[in-house]
C-alpha cells in the first residue's frame, strides 16, 4: 500500500457525540488506492449510495468516508423483506502530510466514488534545467 494513505484501524465517528450514526453498523467499502508522481487516486465501491447521501470529511490527517444506501422502491409499494442488512458504508484513512487535502476532487458515478488527492507542490517531482555555458 502507498505510504501516502493508510486505512485507519478505528471507524469514522460522527462529529456530534450524541448522534446515533456513530453507533450504527456499517459495511466497509472495498477500496483501491493508485499512486502516481502527482498524487493518489482512491476508488471506493459504494453501490446504492447517491451523491445526496454521501459524506466526505477531512479532519487533520484523517479522511472519513460515509455513505447511506437508499433502496429504490416503486411508488405505492412497501418493502416487507429486504436482504440489505447494513444500509451504510463507512471507512477512514490516515493521509500523509505530503497530500494537499484542500484540493481533493470527488466524483461519484455508477456506485464508485473516485477521489483524486494531489501531492503538495513541494512534494511533486520537478525537472531542473541545466544551462550550458
Amino acid at each position: 500500500m502507498s505510504k501516502e494513505i493508510t486505512p485507519s484501524d478505528k471507524q469514522a465517528t460522527a462529529v456530534d457525540a450524541g448522534n446515533d450514526r456513530a453507533n450504527e453498523r456499517a459495511a466497509t467499502p472495498a477500496v483501491d488506492v493508485l499512486e502516481d508522481e502527482t498524487g493518489i487516486t482512491l476508488l471506493a465501491d459504494m453501490p446504492g449510495v447517491s451523491r445526496d447521501h454521501l459524506d466526505l470529511q477531512v479532519e487533520g490527517d484523517s479522511l472519513h468516508i460515509e455513505g447511506r444506501v437508499q433502496p429504490q422502491t416503486p411508488a405505492g409499494l412497501e418493502a416487507i423483506y429486504a436482504e440489505l442488512r447494513v444500509p451504510r458504508y463507512r471507512r477512514s484513512f490516515t493521509l500523509s502530510r505530503e497530500l494537499d487535502t484542500a484540493k481533493i476532487d470527488a466524483n461519484l458515478k455508477d456506485g464508485v466514488l473516485t477521489l483524486r488527492i494531489p501531492k503538495q507542490v513541494h512534494a511533486q517531482p520537478r525537472r531542473i534545467t541545466v544551462n550550458a555555458g
